[in-house]
């Protein structure tokens, strides 16, 4: 009897074992997409959960109207531009072919009347009108489209016009749309709803927008469509469910309806295998020492707010590391930076897997110590033998 209940009680351990090697992390395998690149985005934490061809440069057709829309929709913002301003129609702008608005030399639409145009019909005659009011010629305006992505760290992409029409040297990635995507939900909330838009009459005419998944979908509410010969299908989407906002860009597919699909397994691949975590300050800020200085030690808090993605299911085991050059002497700025924390994902096997790294700030400013603090200081400093460049690390 006795040697049966430790058999059994060996089967019940053997039959456990793979059941813990299951518990590894294992970043979710991601998703077969069929198009040239694509990227899947946390807007929020501004992790990449899936990609292919991340950074291949690629003509982006109309998602260029991107650039064209957030540069209109900071000019708003900053005052320099009224939705109820009328603009004139010239030429150039009405004779656009592809996709327009109708817009007519004779009529003044308004800045928003040209906005929906964009954002919903796409129309490059809207885009070319909207351009020339702001920067006064469609080339000076794509000096500004380059200049503000650089500043949106958009490393990989040259624009040459405001609509997309295919031109040498004008290309653009999967990663950076997707990060131009995330920049225009995050920096204009207002501004944003004109792409969840279906449909907008002008002159008469009614056009639908061409991003179906506003249909087919209820929780996607943008961004932007894309085609030309050279570049395919393109679709720019995004979603939100609960605390989790995605936006997929991809790039080069065979159909309106591929391009649809493509996005449509994208996003539910991201939905169904992530969650978007936002961790107490308790959990971020830290105490350090400081020598030589008027205080002894600072507090540091994260340089903006963290939201972090996470594999569903890991949530519990993110843990937050910072990483500092110690000893750290005064003088110190309020608000200077000083380290970084990352926020990294713990399975107790040695793969830990660091999934975000954030800039940590000073709370307050800490003054050099008098003369004589800063020889004690210097002393204590000799006496610990610590090294200026060694790198400190605070696991909690």
């Amino acid at each position: 009897m006795v040697i049966r209940m430790m058999f059994v009680a060996l089967t019940m351990i053997a039959t456990m074992i793979p059941a813990t090697r299951a518990m590894a992390i294992s970043w979710p395998h991601g998703p077969d997409i069929k198009a040239k690149a694509w990227v899947l985005l946390d807007a929020r934490s501004g992790q990449i959960l899936a990609q292919h061809n991340k950074d291949l440069q690629l003509p982006p057709a109309s998602l260029t109207k991107m650039m064209t829309l957030y540069i209109a929709f900071e000019d708003i913002k900053l005052g320099r531009l009224k939705l109820d301003e009328k603009v004139q129609v010239s030429k150039k702008a009405w004779k656009m072919g592809g996709s327009r608005m109708f817009i007519e030399p004779r009529k003044h639409p308004t800045v928003l009347q040209l906005l929906r145009g964009i954002s919903t019909d796409s129309g490059n005659d809207a885009t070319v009108a909207l351009a020339e009011h702001i920067a006064g010629s469609e080339s000076a305006f794509a000096d500004i489209m380059n200049q503000k992505a650089k500043e949106l760290g958009l490393t990989h992409t040259h624009y040459n016009d405001s609509t997309g029409f295919p031109t040498a040297n004008h290309y653009s990635t999967a990663h950076d749309l997707a990060l131009l995507g995330a920049a225009l939900w995050r920096n204009f909330p207002k501004q944003y709803k004109l792409f969840s838009e279906k449909s907008f009459t002008y002159n008469g005419i009614t056009q639908s927008n061409r991003n179906r998944l506003l249909w087919s979908d209820p929780d996607v509410d943008g961004i932007k469509t894309g085609h030309t010969k050279a570049a395919g299908y393109c679709l720019v989407s995004s979603a939100q469910k609960g605390n989790t906002r995605l936006v997929s860009a991809v790039l080069g597919t065979a159909s309106e309806r591929a391009r649809e699909w493509q996005s449509h397994i994208l996003l539910n691949y991201g939905f169904r295998n992530f969650t978007t975590i936002r961790p107490a300050e308790h959990d971020i800020r830290r105490r350090i020492e400081v020598y030589q200085g008027k205080q002894d030690h600072v507090w540091l808090l994260p340089a903006h707010p963290v939201w972090i993605s996470v594999p569903k299911g890991y949530a519990k085991q993110v843990r937050f590391h910072l990483k500092y050059k110690a000893p750290l002497r005064a003088p110190i700025k309020k608000g200077e930076r000083i380290g970084t924390i990352e926020a990294v994902l713990k399975d107790g096997k040695n793969s830990d897997m660091t999934l975000a790294s954030v800039a940590m700030k000073a709370r307050s400013s800490i003054p050099r110590a008098s003369w004589l603090g800063r020889k004690w200081d210097a002393l204590k400093l000799w006496w610990n033998k610590s090294d200026e460049e060694a790198e400190a690390s605070d696991k909690q």
